[in-house]
């Protein structure tokens, strides 16, 4: 499954569902947006595994993807996945740090794992190389390549400015004879990067529609809840609005179910947070803050669910959906990028592309 393709359903409702598997990492990178360490949490294999036993033939993702904290910590538990996953009908992806590339090899239950995905996904960035070579990494992915999986590789900097990020991009396209696609996305302030990340205050945007396809995929968090988007804060501390559920007791068609018949989670898709707080909120809109700060916190307003509610309900709000789903769709995976990731390596996805 070449990056492309795994992009192309990355906006469109409930076509993936993402599932950290744990939250342990050998590494300390100073950006890690979960703040991962091996002492941070993990739960029993059953729970994933009865969550991706509920898909069925007739009703499944067409995308699972596994991260962490590093997931290749759990190798057996990755291939398990899989598997399970492939039996129904889905197709699967997993993103890794290379913790294990520091040695020089592939361990055997990291290479089965890797062997048994249909995409295997490696983060790179300054914070990565301080602790994996850039070497190392590179010649893990010439192993992988050669064993005929698809790969990507994910890069992160400050920018489309950033001199790492072009240096990077020329020594990756250098390296595999552009054969390796790449998403590029600049540093988030979240988990440890909210420490030191300071990022100029942007000028107040004016309250219009702003779709949000990070909502079109649910997370399996770390404990097992499932949550309508991947924002950290919103794993951590979920608002009602944006909890769909539990590995341990739901199912995939259930929790499919509630995410497209939620008409907060169906305006959060078409609208936008900030649009919804500012049509149907009690506060000013100059109150409202970034789209992902005014998402957590809808759920405190009472009223404001209801009002979204009832405006879901109409007939032209299904239109409206209908036409948007059909426009993202169109527009691919490179749009995503460009509209979430470095808009200026977004074509870089396309590399390798048979």
């Amino acid at each position: 499954m070449h990056l492309m393709e795994l992009l192309g359903w990355r906006s469109v409702p409930m076509a993936g569902v993402s599932i950290g598997l744990t939250r342990r990492c050998p590494l300390h990178c100073a950006h890690c947006s979960t703040r991962s360490t091996m002492d941070s949490e993990e739960h029993a294999p059953e729970l994933f595994e009865r969550f991706v036993d509920s898909f069925r033939t007739d009703d499944h993702p067409e995308v699972l993807a596994m991260s962490g904290g590093e997931a290749m910590l759990r190798p057996e538990l990755v291939r398990s996945l899989a598997l399970r996953a492939r039996s129904a009908g889905t197709r699967s992806s997993v993103l890794s740090g290379l913790f294990f590339a520091r040695h020089g090899r592939i361990p055997a239950p990291i290479r089965a794992a890797i062997d048994a995905v249909d995409h295997f996904s490696v983060s790179l960035d300054a914070y990565h190389e301080q602790e994996v070579p850039r070497t190392n990494v590179f010649d893990v992915l010439d192993r992988v390549l050669d064993r005929g999986v698809d790969v990507s590789l994910h890069l992160t900097g400050s920018g489309g400015q950033d001199p790492y990020l072009e240096g990077l991009v020329a020594d990756v396209r250098r390296r595999f004879d552009d054969r390796v696609p790449m998403v590029v996305n600049a540093v988030s302030s979240f988990g440890r990067a909210r420490v030191w990340l300071v990022r100029e205050a942007q000028a107040h945007r004016p309250v219009e529609a702003n779709p949000c396809a990070m909502a079109a995929w649910p997370v399996v968090g770390f404990d097992g809840r499932i949550v309508a988007c991947g924002n950290d804060d919103a794993l951590d501390d979920p608002p009602p609005h944006l909890l769909l559920g539990h590995a341990a007791k739901d199912s995939w068609p259930v929790v499919r179910a509630r995410s497209l018949g939620s008409g907060m989670m169906r305006a959060i898709r078409l609208y936008g947070p900030r649009y919804i707080a500012a049509r149907h909120g009690d506060q000013p809109a100059a109150s409202c803050g970034g789209d992902c700060a005014t998402c957590l916190s809808l759920s405190s307003e009472p009223q404001l669910a209801d009002r979204v509610e009832r405006e879901m309900a109409r007939p032209s709000a299904e239109v409206l959906e209908h036409a948007a789903r059909e426009m993202t769709q169109a527009a691919g995976g490179a749009s995503f990028l460009r509209r979430y990731g470095v808009a200026k390596y977004a074509d870089l996805a396309w590399l390798g592309v048979p």
